[in-house]
């Protein structure tokens, strides 16, 4: 018995990515299919390189067709092409560089500059493109992290642009490049490092890429919204440590991506515990959960934690960050997990975003009875409150096996009304009820169908 193309595919249709909720074959993965005779090959395509589920995929496709009588053999080859992030704005400075990731955190001192070193190279060894961006005009630390001091960049002849630095497999630019000396003190005002950031945007020859993160100072100040205002971000990554006082200013700095219309890639809780070297025992000396707290009640992905380990501080300083010089120490595997999950946490944004082609321009939520959304397009949708809290899509309303829903117009308080919006990436609002409840994403495509 010989088997068909068809028959491949609807078996196949059986292997689902479990953060876009569909499967492989709808998705598009499946590519370069081959039949010949009982021997059948196919690439699955991925939206990253760095995959979390790459693994996954391969064993459950490869078992699934070999079920198919008249297979004799099968060859799965992994494969992966990253999207460009769908932000509306065209990168025409950069037009090699597929999406641009700000590393940031409302407060300094918590490890952003390491965390951004070890992602970029956790990315590379997993098999993408990737540049970094010290985009810390006060504090550069990355040339000292990757090991290249006292060198100044060289300049393209042709294009008249910087040409980027290359270690450990990533592309890298800095301020600290600049300087004559490393340790001559930068007074910079909010105009000339502004200028200076434009100037790594659309000044340095970065090639193509896959991912560019920028590294960027504490703060919300001239830098961030420079970034915000003259690049097409695809998303955010917030760094923060586990104690209160960290939690409470690094949210600030998330909001302010929020406002601006940035997705927030996801959290990352850094010196979420010190691995002692000797007995291998992990002590929380900074609290423990805050950076997964957060997450929580923001609404935002949680990427991970990582704990505090002596290795990170040396290997910094040896320019050689810890995925290079220790990737099996624990803080070693968690940047390489944190990578993992920054990467499907971006590709389940862009994916989304693709899908939505009128966004929301203004929610006014003055009347407590009725919300007012107006579309980009100029269209008005009135919602009564009651209705919209009542069509919640979250899991507590709504069954998630059957998708029947568990609450009644008639079960919501009569008065409700929305406390606070906000933004969720390119595709959705946060709802936040008087009722307490605040666990529904409404996607705009949800949005419009209530509105009609």
């Amino acid at each position: 018995m010989s088997v068909n193309e068809q028959d491949i595919l609807t078996v196949l249709k059986k292997v689902q990515d479990p953060d876009l909720h569909q499967d492989i074959v709808s998705l598009g993965f499946i590519k370069n299919m081959k039949i010949d005779g009982g021997k059948v090959a196919f690439d699955i395509e991925m939206t990253t390189p760095a995959c979390p589920v790459k693994d996954q995929f391969k064993k459950q496709a490869e078992e699934e067709v070999k079920r198919l009588p008249g297979v004799s053999e099968v060859a799965v080859n992994m494969a992966s092409n990253v999207k460009t992030a769908p932000t509306g704005i065209k990168n025409v400075n950069m037009p090699g560089v597929k999406n641009l990731i700000a590393v940031a955190s409302g407060k300094g001192g918590v490890g952003k500059s390491t965390v951004s070193a070890n992602l970029a190279l956790a990315l590379a060894k997993n098999g993408a493109k990737v540049g970094l961006m010290d985009a810390d005009v006060y504090g550069p630390s990355i040339p000292r992290m990757l090991g290249v001091l006292g060198q100044q960049p060289a300049t393209d002849p042709e294009t008249k642009k910087m040409i980027p630095f290359e270690k450990h497999g990533i592309k890298f630019m800095s301020v600290g490049m600049l300087q004559a000396e490393s340790d001559t003190a930068l007074i910079w005002r909010g105009p000339m490092a502004s200028k200076l950031i434009q100037q790594f945007l659309g000044g340095v020859e970065w090639g193509e890429l896959d991912y560019l993160l920028i590294d960027l100072p504490p703060g919300t100040g001239d830098i961030q919204l420079t970034l915000t205002q003259s690049a097409p971000l695809a998303g955010a990554v917030i760094v923060t440590t586990p104690q209160d006082v960290a939690r409470t200013i690094t949210q600030k700095g998330l909001r302010m991506f929020q406002q601006v219309q940035v997705p927030i890639v996801g959290i990352v809780e850094n010196m979420s515990g010190f691995v002692c070297e000797h007995c291998h025992e992990v002590t929380p000396i900074f609290k423990k959960g805050g950076g997964r707290k957060m997450a929580e009640e923001l609404m935002v992905p949680f990427l991970g934690e990582v704990p505090l380990e002596p290795t990170i501080a040396a290997d910094g300083d040896y320019g050689v960050p810890t995925v290079a010089a220790h990737p099996d120490t624990p803080s070693g595997k968690a940047y390489n997990e944190l990578a993992l999950q920054m990467a499907a946490q971006l590709s389940i944004i862009n994916t989304n975003t693709i899908k939505v082609t009128n966004r929301p321009k203004e929610v006014n939520t003055n009347d407590d009875k009725v919300t007012v959304i107006t579309w980009e397009d100029g269209k008005l949708s009135r919602y009564p409150n009651r209705y919209l809290r009542s069509m919640c899509p979250c899991a507590q309303c709504v069954n998630e096996t059957t998708g029947v829903r568990m609450i009644t117009i008639d079960s919501i308080d009569p008065n409700v009304r929305l406390v606070s919006v906000s933004p969720v990436g390119r595709y959705a609002l946060h709802f936040q009820w008087s009722d307490g409840h605040g666990t529904g994403l409404y996607s705009f495509d949800t949005l419009h169908k209530l509105g009609e």
